[in-house]
């Protein structure tokens, strides 16, 4: 998994494995865990994704600048939704892209929210070998 921040654009890029996308899925859906991204660490690349669990509708995307890791979490519903949205992804035929943006009245991102592109799901994606998931 690679994961990237675009201070210029206030994207955040994940290039993922079919594998991993399903694994990050999971974790959404489950409401806790941590997954590591595979690149080295640069001016511009994250440590990471934690999943957390919290209250009150939606979902959040936040990065946790001292520690370089971008950060989801939410209520129950609305990671669920996130959750199908990335296992779809997993699951598409081919690699494709996926934009996650807040607008007014998003069904489950909450304002604020940073966007995110998510790139990948082919099983021909990137090598899970050095993949970590650790429980929250």
């Amino acid at each position: 998994m690679r994961l990237a921040s675009d201070p210029m654009f206030g994207e955040v890029y994940l290039t993922a494995s079919a594998e991993e996308l399903a694994s990050l899925a999971s974790a959404v859906a489950e409401g806790g865990g941590f997954m590591g991204s595979t690149s080295p660490l640069d001016g511009n690349t994250l440590a990471g994704i934690e999943v957390r669990m919290a209250s009150g509708p939606g979902v959040r995307i936040a990065l946790d600048a001292s520690r370089q890791v971008l950060v989801i979490s939410g209520d129950r519903k609305a990671r669920e939704i996130l959750a199908g949205n990335l296992h779809a992804m997993a699951t598409a035929e081919d690699a494709g892209h996926l934009h996650i943006d807040y607008f007014p009245e998003h069904p489950y991102l909450v304002e604020g929210s940073l966007p995110m592109v998510v790139n990948g799901g082919s099983p021909r994606g990137v090598d899970t070998s050095a993949m970590r998931r650790v429980p929250a």
